[in-house]
């Protein structure tokens, strides 16, 4: 919204300078975004007339020009302005003078003949961007007052950054009331009274979209001199409001919008047919409108109609066939309120805006309608002369302003501050609200120019705007900390995120919204969580593995020649779940990916490609001091020969192994990288570690080789030494694997070092035999081993 200053002080004129004018209304919540003079800095430019014009003998574009500049005596000018004639009353700058630019006027000669100063142009004065010739003032504009004063060159053009709740002040009245309520300064609002109608004619109207329009209000009046002049008050207040000047009728109906807040339109009347209508489009009707546009409209526009055709969008532009002209004798001027809902996103649906579609979508006053409709009638018979009929108005049901009640205790509680009543009251009535009191309570009933108030938050809000932010202590925040249990046995996310950086790898944060297909390929999932409204057409589906994110991470990767890839993320996955309240189960998930060189590439180190087991060392890494097995596993996106289930004592975490050869080659990978995801929640619940006594005496280490079937997974075996551990085994590692020569076909040989020590005693050769012989048995009765000779 903008608007001058002058405008503003006309309506209500507090004692402030320009400054604190513009940091009050910034603090009440309309941010001042602009402060603008309307024109630059210039000096000694007064009003001069021009009595006597002669050619140069010299030049034949030169004008040799006697001026009066007030004072008595003639200045002789030299003038190039192909406009200057006698009588015409123009700016003149004075020896002296300084002018936007620092141009600086001296006594010259010019083709010989002596200038004293320079009759200057509206781009001169710095007051428009392009003019053809001198600007010439009305006959009378006073010789000889300076030009600053005359035009109000030191006004200043405010521009408000308003929030969409506060259509009220798209309008000088309502920022008025607004600077009248926070510094208690008498508003002088403009006049309105009733025009009375000098002739009977009349057009009928009529609501067939009452709900998209309840009230419609119009009156033709006779007899206009559409071509009269725009008073230069009317012309300046429409310009420093960002509004050009067109011709008076158009210019009345934007003032009055500027100045009431109403958006209006006026018919040629000639032009009319029958009634009135506001109504819905018909499917496929068309209409050209005044900014040059053919719409095509659909059947939700509304639109203002007669009996034969379409006159307007309604509430957004009229029609160029119906539109006035500079021959337009008799007018229907209409002044509506049409409902938010009807004509939000209408206008850029077709590609454009318009001043009055910004004002209705966001609400009007609709009690304003016919108080708008006489003020542009005044203006009109004032400037245009012309007869009034009388108003024609249909009216439906309009909204309602339902009281609000405001009580002071939630003030307090809201506001952090006590309010004293009296200033609450104050504070109401200078908003101009119905305001009764019922108790300690106040029932607030909100004008029809303010939708934004609906709840007592409303009112509270409005309070502190008026008190003044800035006046709200902000007080340092209290209160008593104290320190909460943190059990040793759970680990925070971050601090599992951390051990795994310090495995080198780095995270990554993806979208949890992925493509159809790699739910498909990397989960197997043919029926995902579908997204209502997607961000982009592939994200469809909700994501069910985080495995589909790190392969795409490590495709750009390698796009950007990055040879060596360690990327881990901690996500939600999402799965339907008819159990849970919402019928979906968001499990935290842990997945990483491992690509490349085990070590960056160096001197001291033979470089080898990442394999099963160096993941495999980083998930025990990961997961110590729990005791981890892995079990062969077959899962959608990795190798069925090269994979395995995650396990620990409570079941399956996760999976870990090297991609699918399918999905290597889908995707364009050169190397299969190695992945696992596990669930979160068993990484951060662990085990504590368990103290033991260290032995001082001596420990025994046996070694102990088997054969037994190729087939038979090395955990199994592990469960059972680990089941058949007695008091003094104190470790069990396997260091050998052997098939071959030696070792018959389909078996194959595990050799294992077992250490066995005591604490309170050395260890005597018989507890060492027996102790590995029931190793031995175990071996031998569980999973069919044999001792290897």
């Amino acid at each position: 919204m903008k608007f001058s200053e002058s405008w503003l002080r006309s309506l209500v004129n507090p004692a402030l300078d320009t400054a604190a004018l513009s940091h009050l209304l910034t603090m009440a919540g309309l941010e001042v975004e602009e402060l603008d003079p309307v024109a630059p800095a210039f000096t000694q430019v007064v009003v001069a007339q021009v009595k006597e014009v002669v050619k140069h003998p010299d030049a034949d574009r030169l004008n040799v020009c006697q001026v009066d500049v007030g004072g008595g005596d003639l200045k002789q000018i030299v003038c190039g302005a192909p406009n200057v004639a006698p009588g015409l009353k123009v700016p003149c700058a004075q020896p002296g003078a300084v002018l936007p630019g620092d141009f600086t006027i001296k006594v010259a000669k010019v083709r010989g003949i002596e200038s004293s100063g320079m009759l200057c142009s509206a781009k001169e004065l710095g007051v428009a961007e392009e003019s053809s010739g001198l600007l010439v003032l009305p006959e009378d504009a006073p010789v000889g007052v300076s030009i600053r004063e005359y035009l109000d060159l030191d006004d200043q053009c405010f521009t408000l950054k308003l929030t969409p709740n506060r259509a009220d002040c798209l309008s000088l009245t309502g920022i008025a009331r607004e600077v009248a309520a926070l510094t208690g300064t008498a508003a002088s609002l403009p006049a309105i009274s009733p025009v009375p109608a000098t002739i009977a004619d009349r057009r009928a109207v009529a609501l067939e979209a009452p709900a998209a329009c309840p009230r419609y209000c119009g009156r033709i009046i006779r007899g206009v001199d559409a071509k009269a002049a725009t008073p230069d008050w009317m012309v300046r207040r429409l310009e420093r409001s960002g509004i050009r000047s067109i011709s008076v009728l158009v210019d009345i109906t934007n003032y009055v919008m500027l100045e009431l807040g109403q958006p209006l339109h006026a018919f040629d009347d000639a032009k009319l047919t029958g009634t009135v209508r506001a109504r819905l489009a018909k499917a496929g009707e068309q209409l050209e409108i005044l900014n040059g546009q053919t719409l095509t409209l659909s059947e939700d526009v509304l639109v203002i109609a007669d009996d034969a055709k379409p006159l307007a969008v309604a509430g957004i532009m009229g029609g160029e066939e119906s539109g006035i002209t500079l021959e337009t004798r008799d007018l229907f001027l209409e002044s509506a309120f049409f409902a938010p809902a009807a004509i939000a996103g209408r206008a850029r649906r077709y590609g454009f805006s318009s001043d009055a579609s910004h004002r209705f979508e966001r609400g009007v006053d609709f009690e304003l309608a016919p108080r708008a409709l006489e003020r542009a009638t005044q203006l009109v018979l004032e400037l245009c002369g012309g007869q009034a009929g009388p108003v024609e108005e249909a009216r439906a049901e309009l909204p309602q302003r339902s009281p609000v009640r405001l009580r002071p205790a939630r003030v307090a509680k809201v506001l952090g501050i006590d309010l004293p009543a009296a200033d609450i009251a104050r504070h109401l009535h200078n908003l101009g609200l119905d305001v009764r009191e019922e108790g300690s309570d106040y029932i607030v009933i909100p004008p029809s120019y303010r939708f934004d108030i609906e709840i007592e938050e409303d009112l509270i809000e409005e309070l502190a705007r008026l008190h003044g932010y800035d006046n709200i202590p902000s007080p340092a925040p209290q209160g008593s900390l104290a320190m909460l249990p943190l059990s040793e046995s759970h680990r925070s996310v971050t601090s599992v995120k951390q051990l795994l950086a310090s495995r080198g790898y780095q995270e990554v944060v993806n979208f949890a919204f992925v493509e159809e297909a790699w739910e498909a390929d990397f989960a197997a999932n043919t029926t995902p969580i579908r997204l209502a409204n997607p961000i982009a057409s592939q994200l469809a589906v909700m994501r069910t593995t985080l495995i589909a994110g790190l392969v795409e991470n490590l495709s750009t990767n390698l796009k950007r020649k990055q040879n060596r890839v360690r990327l881990f993320e901690a996500g939600r996955c999402f799965w339907r779940d008819a159990v849970e309240p919402t019928g979906f189960r968001q499990p935290w998930k842990l997945a990483g990916l491992a690509y490349g060189g085990v070590l960056a590439e160096q001197w001291g180190v033979a470089s080898r490609p990442v394999d099963f087991y160096d993941l495999k060392a980083d998930l025990e890494f990961l997961l110590q001091p729990m005791a981890v097995r892995f079990e062969k596993a077959v899962h959608p996106a990795l190798h069925p020969g090269r994979s395995a289930r995650v396990c620990l004592e409570d079941g399956e975490i996760g999976v870990i192994g090297e991609l699918h050869p399918e999905w290597v080659q889908k995707y364009d990978l050169p190397v299969a990288p190695l992945v696992f995801e596990l669930d979160l929640a068993p990484l951060i619940d662990t085990r504590l570690p368990a103290f033991a006594e260290v032995s001082k005496y001596q420990a025994v280490v046996r070694d102990l080789a088997v054969v037994l079937p190729v087939e038979t997974p090395f955990a199994e075996v592990m469960a059972v030494l680990g089941r058949q551990r007695c008091g003094i085994v104190q470790d069990i590692q396997l260091f050998d694997v052997y098939t071959g020569k030696g070792v018959g076909e389909g078996e194959k040989s595990l050799a294992f070092r077992i250490v066995m020590q005591d604490t309170q005693k050395t260890l005597q050769d018989a507890e060492v035999d027996a102790a590995f012989a029931q190793l031995l048995s175990a071996l031998e009765r569980d999973v069919g081993a044999k001792l290897r000779t």
